[in-house]
């Protein structure tokens, strides 16, 4: 069976990691240790975990993040979602095609005491902004318990390769995610007053202000804090088109946990749908994991990221179409190939602008929902409570890293500390993190004069400082009342001295050097360029590409360097015409024929479009009871079971919200979904006082 491990990568290293055996269908196959048995399964090549009961449809990986159970396996007797579960050496894993057999009464371990823990605060989630409130509460001793569901801290920073935006006074911009995410940990781990858990699971604050957790996935526990902070981050939204239960539909989390986390490739082909960041940044991650990026759309008029970000794709040779909207994902088993089309003023698709592309994996990028239930309940129940983060507002990582440490700093007030005092521009610099791209510049271009100049194509409002801090002349600045405005260069041509900091250190790779001294009419240019140096050695010539992904034309290939504290990013040189030198903004990695579209009609899955992931409910049942007068989604749940899953109708809530705004059915007028704990399923036995543990060694 042949491997999908990324054997090679320009950010990341390669490790040799110390293998063990698990069987699928008794199967026996290699695993990496410490991997998921999801990333372990696909690393296999194999994309269909089970079928589902209701229709027998193929299941694979959606989320990621436990928050789904579309890629529930059954693992020695027991059903676990395999992007959780860690795999073991000798477990067998069968799809979950239907439930396993109970155990016997007279097999369970006995019964035991549930434990009750005190701590001044407890922290729910260990990414950005949970890990930086944790830091601010051990500066000042207060005693911390820290939980997170996954083997590792950091939350979506361990996903993230590229270099970050913001402050680089603030928040570490300029640094990678990955890195960002080992520097949080270590110093957290550095405080004495912090106790960790990780595999833990928070599963629900109850009326006695005491919070259920699923310790290390084996052992419940309850915790009663005196505070509260909540730092779940956020869960990804889920859309409705024809097709979108396919192995191979997946999110972008799960995409970058497996490329990124896992260096695993989950596809050779992939097509984007959702143009704000995270759809951006994961098809940059994409390209550079060696997977084909056959194009993304996005249903406004413009992509709602920051166009350095769109712009990278561009320059790669990604096609971006606006304006479009996904049709179908069609295959049989997984996904072969992707259905767009154009969208009028009401969003809805225009018969005969369809295309079709061969991929087989469509990633869903079209936002994120706060995962916030913790906190409301601790409101209800009057917990003292803190939210932080997506879990309180979605924005970037790095506005949630500053929530987080200012959040950290009002919790030790709350404890009985008002000494303690708070920057007031800490707030201001919050405020700033969180906001959205703004206004759009024309680009200018300089004119050379026989020396050496930045060219900087970068054009929006974004908050963003690292390039004025990278030269060390200070001739890069943002003349604006924060560092949302657009950075220019202030000196003349003889002023810059060619260091490259700028080139290889900006976040958005949107600064090229151009060296017109030696040959004024034929310049050498500067790029930055984060991709395997193999992909260009042997190469005379190379294409470039000016920000809107026009091709400029073939030009020689001069050489490939990496400055001092470059941080993986190369700098290549190409020498160019006088007349493109200063709009050369990269070189194309894809060729163009690779994105093009099929030349046949592809026969779309039709009344498909599944809403309840669990229970494989369609919009059609939805619609049929929203149309039959039904305005109470605990009836519809009733009825039809949508939202009666493992999930919970995180996946499936806000789309039938939409449903009933797409019948023309006033919201004030539909009574929504009761929550119910807990937050995610877990063996009953566990509120017993049953180790899972314990059970494993008892049925030994």
């Amino acid at each position: 069976m042949s491997s999908r491990r990324i054997q090679k990568h320009p950010i990341l290293p390669a490790i040799e990691k110390p293998t063990l055996t698990f069987f699928w269908q008794d199967q026996p196959l290699v695993a990496h240790v410490g991997e998921t048995i999801a990333s372990a399964l696909i690393a296999n090549n194999i994309h269909v975990f089970g079928h589902h009961p209701r229709d027998e449809s193929p299941l694979g990986i959606f989320c990621a993040n436990g928050q789904c159970a579309q890629c529930m396996v059954i693992a020695d007797g027991k059903p676990v979602k395999s992007c959780m579960e860690l795999v073991k050496e000798g477990i067998h894993v069968y799809p979950a095609n239907g439930l396993p057999a109970l155990p016997k009464d007279d097999l369970l371990p006995p019964m035991k005491e549930i434990k009750t823990l005190q701590y001044p605060v407890l922290i729910i989630g260990g990414g950005p902004a949970g890990l930086s409130a944790a830091i601010e509460l051990g500066k000042h001793g207060v005693s911390v318990l820290l939980v997170d569901d996954k083997h590792r801290l950091g939350g979506k920073l361990v996903l993230q390769t590229h270099r970050f935006f913001g402050s680089s006074e603030a928040v570490f911009a300029g640094t990678r995610g990955i890195d960002i995410a080992t520097r949080l940990e270590q110093e957290v781990r550095s405080f004495p007053s912090i106790d960790i858990w990780l595999n833990s699971t928070a599963l629900a604050v109850f009326e006695d202000q005491k919070v259920g957790i699923l310790k290390n996935n084996h052992e419940y526990v309850l915790v009663q804090p005196q505070v509260l902070l909540v730092a779940c981050g956020a869960r990804e939204k889920f859309l409705a088109f024809d097709g979108n239960g396919l192995p191979g539909v997946i999110g972008a989390g799960a995409f970058q946990t497996l490329v990124n986390r896992d260096l695993v490739k989950p596809c050779d082909r992939l097509f984007i749908v959702g143009g704000g960041n995270v759809g951006l940044i994961a098809g940059y991650h994409a390209l550079q994991a060696g997977i084909e990026v056959v194009g993304l759309v996005e249903a406004l008029p413009e992509c709602g990221g920051y166009k350095v970000h769109k712009d990278k794709l561009v320059r790669m040779g990604v096609p971006i179409y606006t304006s479009h909207t996904i049709v179908s994902a069609n295959g049989k088993d997984r996904v072969e190939s992707v259905t767009i089309a154009q969208i009028n003023e009401n969003f809805k698709p225009i018969p005969g602008t369809e295309q079709h592309f061969e991929c087989d994996c469509v990633l869903i990028a079209v936002g994120l929902d706060p995962v916030n239930e913790f906190y409301q309940k601790a409101l209800k129940y009057n917990l003292p409570a803190f939210v932080a983060g997506d879990a309180e507002e979605i924005a970037e990582a790095s506005a949630a890293i500053f929530s987080g440490k200012i959040k950290g700093l009002e919790i030790v007030r709350h404890l009985g500390h008002p000494e303690v005092e708070i920057p007031p521009d800490w707030y201001q610099t919050g405020e700033i993190l969180k906001s959205k791209p703004g206004k759009i510049y024309s680009e200018q271009l300089p004119e050379l004069d026989g020396g050496i100049l930045p060219v900087i194509h970068c054009q929006q409002e974004i908050p963003c400082n690292p390039c004025t801090t990278l030269c060390p002349l200070e001739l890069i600045v943002i003349e604006s009342e924060d560092i949302r405005g657009v950075p220019h260069f202030i000196g003349g041509n003889y002023n810059c001295k060619g260091c490259g900091k700028c080139v290889a250190g900006c976040p958005g790779l949107a600064v090229t050097l151009v060296n017109s001294r030696k040959d004024p009419q034929n310049p050498i240019v500067s790029i930055p360029y984060e991709f395997p140096r193999e992909s260009l050695e042997g190469k005379e010539t190379v294409t470039v590409i000016d920000i809107d992904g026009a091709d400029l034309g073939d030009v020689p290939l001069v050489g490939i360097h990496a400055i001092p504290d470059n941080d993986r990013t190369l700098i290549v040189r190409v020498q160019a015409p006088r007349a493109i030198a200063t709009r050369i903004a990269g070189i194309r990695l894809q060729p163009p024929e690779l994105t093009r579209p099929l030349d046949h009609d592809i026969e779309a899955i039709k009344n498909e479009t599944i809403v309840c992931r669990c229970e494989h409910v369609t919009a059609g049942e939805i619609r049929e009871l929203i149309r039959q007068g039904y305005r109470d989604i605990n009836e519809i749940k009733a009825l039809s079971r949508a939202g009666m899953g493992a999930c919970g109708s995180k996946t499936c809530g806000n789309i039938i919200l939409r449903l009933f705004r797409e019948e023309g059915i006033p919201l004030d007028q539909v009574t929504e979904n009761t929550r119910r704990p807990l937050f995610v399923e877990v063996p009953l036995g566990a509120f017993a006082g049953i180790s899972m543990e314990d059970e494993e060694d008892h049925h030994a």
